[in-house]
């Protein structure tokens, strides 16, 4: 399973058949994204997770992206602005679905009243209209249901890059400037020790008994050890765990 099935899995499991449309709070938000795109010269892609629709906004900076200039705003039928994102050099663009599914996780992990504050910042390279790449300064934060606190609209912001060394894969708490790098939070914390040797080992095939065998602990501990790597990555079974955490660089 790639990246992106990834995300769209981890989407997908939101719930929100008991909460109301949200439509006057829906209203608002696509105005949000619209004022990055005006004020900031943006273009700004707000996508709704819950209906599978994406509202994109062409600010100035889109001419040297060279899209579309014959409408200032667009309407998709799908979370993934494809138009945009094929622009993205191939290297990055997987990088980009990597750190966004790790940000997807890290916010998940966040008590529910802090989770508005993080916003994921990065630089891409991106082909501008003469067909070179460029670096470009990618911003995604998210925007939770008020009852659930599932993240229910994605706001992806791209920008020019003004310094390239800037803002390298960078989580950032906007209620205090402090600011996270993900290869750091990836190399710490995300998983005990003992977590990261048990998914080594399921990924080579073995069973709960062979691991606790290997490991001198019991069959109990192994499990234990495997629901918390489920909750931790927010997956359903053990060789999705394997994968992902293949994926983010954790293992």
């Amino acid at each position: 399973m790639n990246t992106i099935e990834q995300l769209n899995k981890k989407f997908a499991r939101q719930d929100f058949s008991q909460e109301p449309l949200y439509t006057d709070e829906l209203k608002r938000y696509v105005e949000i994204a619209r004022n990055y795109a005006e004020l900031e010269n943006m273009v700004s892609v707000l996508s709704d997770l819950r209906t599978n629709k994406s509202y994109i906004f062409y600010g100035k900076f889109s001419k040297v992206l060279g899209l579309k200039q014959d409408s200032q705003t667009e309407t998709l039928y799908s979370i993934w602005e494809d138009n945009i994102l094929n622009k993205v050099h191939p290297d990055d663009l997987k990088q980009k679905y990597i750190q966004e599914l790790y940000f997807f996780d890290f916010v998940r992990q966040q008590p529910k009243d802090k989770r508005s504050n993080y916003h994921l910042i990065h630089k891409i390279r991106m082909k501008n209209r003469t067909g070179n790449y460029i670096y470009v300064l990618h911003r995604t934060l998210y925007i939770y249901s008020p009852k659930s606190k599932d993240i229910w609209l994605a706001l992806c912001l791209y920008g020019p890059a003004w310094d390239t060394g800037l803002c390298e894969n960078i989580i950032l708490n906007t209620s205090n400037g402090e600011t996270l790098k993900l290869n750091q939070l990836r190399a710490e914390g995300i998983l005990s020790e003992r977590e990261k040797q048990i998914l080594n080992y399921i990924g080579k095939g073995m069973i709960s008994k062979d691991i606790a065998t290997a490991l001198s602990i019991s069959k109990n501990t192994v499990s234990r050890h495997r629901q918390e790597i489920l909750k931790k990555l927010q997956v359903r079974n053990s060789i999705e765990a394997y994968n992902i955490a293949k994926e983010l660089n954790i293992i």
